[in-house]
């Protein structure tokens, strides 16, 4: 749909100004995300202005903690709600430097009995799916997914 197609657009002019502005100003951010498991595979999203496959998740508000936050991206990018933030799990907490900008990045685990119906815009993000976790790790990926995803793996054994 034309409308979509222009969101995109829009997405990836805007991620495209942003990198710009994070190699200037190197700001500090903080992300949270969440990785569901579903039988051994992940949700896996590919948001329209990245080249690499991602998890559910964005930027935490002033007046958010990374669980709140994790919680309304949830909702946002895939339509999953009333999910017990109980239920979410600290899989990855870190600081690193991320396209200019220096990033915490919270994720957390999920992990769900029935797969969950997954809502996407076709706008800011343009595909979801759940992937078994190796084959994910051959995917490319946002580096502390890859090391999320390695964790589970070394866990299940």
């Amino acid at each position: 749909m034309l409308v979509d197609l222009a969101w995109r657009t829009a997405y990836r002019t805007a991620y495209a100004g942003m990198r710009v502005y994070w190699r200037v100003r190197r700001p500090e951010t903080h992300g949270a995300l969440v990785a569901i498991w579903h039988e051994g595979a992940i949700l896996l999203v590919q948001p329209s202005y990245l080249r690499y496959w991602n998890l559910p998740g964005g930027y935490v508000k002033s007046s958010e903690t990374g669980k709140q936050a994790a919680l309304r991206e949830l909702a946002e990018e895939v339509g999953i709600r009333g999910v017990d933030p109980e239920a979410l799990r600290p899989a990855y907490d870190d600081r690193r430097p991320w396209e200019g900008k220096r990033d915490r990045v919270e994720i957390f685990e999920l992990d769900v009995e029935t797969r969950p119906t997954i809502d996407i815009d076709n706008r800011e993000i343009i595909g979801a799916r759940f992937v078994p976790g190796p084959e994910a790790l051959q995917m490319p990926l946002f580096p502390p997914i890859t090391e999320v995803i390695r964790n589970r793996l070394a866990r299940e054994g």
